[in-house]
C-alpha cells in the first residue's frame, strides 16, 4: 500500500527551483518510493547500493554521468562522492533545474561534500518517515497551538483510544510495516539495525567497536525523553565522554534520534542547559528496549517516556514532512520546573505540556515559569545590559488522551495526540 506524502509539494518546488535536489533521511522511510512516484517517464533510475554500479561511478565518474545522463535520479549517491564535483560542472554548464535527482541516507560526511561542492545549485529537502496523519490519510500541515485549526482537525482525524495509540507507538513510522501485514516486525528491525551498522557506520573511523556502539543505541533508546547526559551514557557503555558525544552526534544525524534544545531568555534564570534526546521511531526504539506487544509496553515503566517520545516525534515530523524546520524547545530549571516543549513561531512561544492520561489536571502549572520573557525591560535590565526583547506567549495546549479539543481556562486547551 502507497502512502501519500505530504512532502511531495516541497520535492516539486525544490525540483523547480534548484539543477540539484537531494532528499536525504534515514534508511527505508521512503525516499526513492517518493522521487519514482513523483519521476517523470524519461527520467533515469540508477542506485548506488549495486556494488558494481557503484564501482563505475567511483572508477570513471566523468563517464557515469554521461551513461546516466539527466534527467536522472541517483540513489544513495553518498556512496560515491567522487560525483559532486562533476555533477557541479555540468549543472554550471546547462543551468536547467530538476537535472539531478539524489538520495542519501548517510548524511555524516555527504552534507559536507554536498555544501562545499553544490553550494548554490542544491536544494536539500529532509524525510523522516510515516507521520500519524500521513497513515490516517488527513496530511495535515505542520502543528500549532492554533485552537480553531485543532476543532477543524476533529472533524476528519479518525479518533483513536489508548490501546490505538500504543500499537501505533508499538509498530512506529516505517512505511514497509504497513505496506503488508505479513512483514514481521522482528525481523524487520533487526535487519535494519545490521544494516544501519554495517553498511552505515561501520564506513566511519569513530567507531571502531561496533558491538559497544549497539550497546550505545540501546543505552540511548532506554533513555529517550530523558535530557542528554554524556558521562552516564559514557559509564553505561565503557567508553568516555567524548566517544559519547560522538556516538549520539552519529544518531543525531543520521535521523534516528532529535535533540531538542532548552529555551534560553535573558530573562529566565537558572535554566537547565542540556538538550532532551528523542527516538524519532518509537517503533524502532520499543524493539531495541524489548518490549514485546503494545500492551505490555502501555502499562511497562517506560510508558510515559514513549508516550512524550511519539508526541514529540510526530510534532517534530509534522514540520519536516512538510518541509520546514521545526523551531522546537523545552524547559527545565534548577526548581525542576519544567515544560515538556515549547514551540516558537513569529516572536510567540507556546507552551506544551505532554500527559500520558485523559484530562490531566495541574497539566499547565508550570506554563507561568515564562511570564517574565512577557513584560517589558526594566531600566536596570536595560542599564546592566542583560534586557530581554519582550516575547509575546500564545495559547498554551495539554497534549493528552482526551476525546477533544476542549479548554482548559482562557489561554490554554486539551488536545487529542491523535489530531497531531
Amino acid at each position: 500500500m502507497f502512502y501519500e506524502r505530504t512532502i511531495e509539494s516541497s520535492l516539486r518546488s525544490i525540483s523547480e527551483t534548484f539543477p540539484v535536489l537531494m532528499l536525504t533521511g534515514p534508511r527505508q522511510v521512503g525516499k526513492t518510493t517518493i522521487l519514482l512516484k513523483l519521476a517523470e517517464p524519461e527520467r533515469k533510475v540508477v542506485s548506488l547500493d549495486d556494488p558494481t554500479v557503484r564501482a563505475f561511478a567511483k572508477s570513471d565518474p566523468e563517464m557515469f554521468l554521461q551513461r546516466y545522463s539527466p534527467p536522472v535520479l541517483i540513489d544513495e549517491v553518498q556512496y560515491a562522492p567522487e560525483l559532486f564535483s562533476y555533477i557541479k560542472v555540468y549543472v554550471d554548464r546547462h543551468k536547467r533545474c530538476g537535472d539531478y535527482w539524489l538520495t542519501g541516507s548517510q548524511t555524516f560526511h555527504m552534507m559536507k561534500n554536498v555544501t562545499e561542492s553544490m553550494a548554490g545549485r542544491v536544494g536539500v529537502v529532509r524525510m523522516l518517515g510515516l507521520s500519524n496523519s500521513e497513515i490516517a490519510g488527513t496530511r495535515f500541515p505542520p502543528f500549532a497551538v492554533e485552537p480553531q485549526e485543532l476543532i477543524a482537525r476533529m472533524n476528519t482525524a479518525p479518533a483513536m483510544d489508548m490501546g490505538e495509540v500504543y500499537a501505533r507507538i508499538f509498530k512506529g513510522s516505517m512505511p514497509k510495516l504497513y505496506e503488508s501485514p505479513d512483514v514481521n516486525r522482528e525481523k524487520y528491525f533487526e535487519s535494519y539495525l545490521e544494516t544501519y551498522i554495517t553498511r552505515d557506520v561501520k564506513a566511519l573511523s569513530q567507531v571502531g567497536d561496533e558491538l559497544a556502539f549497539l550497546k550505545f543505541i540501546s543505552i540511548v533508546a532506554a533513555r529517550t525523553a530523558t535530557n542528554v547526559n554524556y558521562d552516564a551514557l559514557a559509564n553505561e557503555t565503557g567508553i568516555s565522554a567524548a566517544t559519547a558525544k560522538q556516538w549520539l552526534s552519529i544518531l543525531v544525524s543520521s535521523s534516528l534520534v532529535a535533540l531538542i534544545p532548552p529555551y534560553f531568555n535573558s530573562a529566565l534564570k537558572r535554566v537547565i542547559k542540556a538538550p532532551r534526546m528523542y527516538f524519532l521511531d518509537t517503533g524502532l526504539c520499543a524493539y531495541i528496549t524489548r518490549w514485546n506487544t503494545p500492551e505490555v509496553l502501555e502499562s511497562g515503566a517506560m510508558a510515559g517516556q514513549f508516550f512524550e517520545t511519539w508526541v514529540v516525534s510526530e510534532i517534530y515530523k509534522s514540520h519536516i514532512n512538510n518541509g520546514k524546520l521545526p523551531s522546537l524547545y523545552f524547559y527545565r530549571d534548577s526548581n525542576k520546573k519544567e515544560i515538556d516543549l515549547i514551540l516558537w513561531e513569529g516572536g510567540t512561544v507556546y507552551p506544551i505540556e505532554i500527559k500520558k492520561s485523559a484530562y490531566p489536571k495541574d497539566a499547565t502549572r508550570h506554563f507561568s515559569v515564562l511570564n517574565p520573557i512577557a513584560k517589558e525591560p526594566s531600566e536596570e535590565d536595560v542599564f546592566s545590559g542583560t534586557a530581554h526583547l519582550k516575547t509575546e506567549i500564545g495559547a498554551g495546549a495539554v497534549i493528552c488522551l482526551c476525546s477533544d479539543v476542549l479548554p482548559i481556562d482562557r489561554k490554554n486547551w486539551y488536545v487529542p495526540a491523535w489530531i497531531i
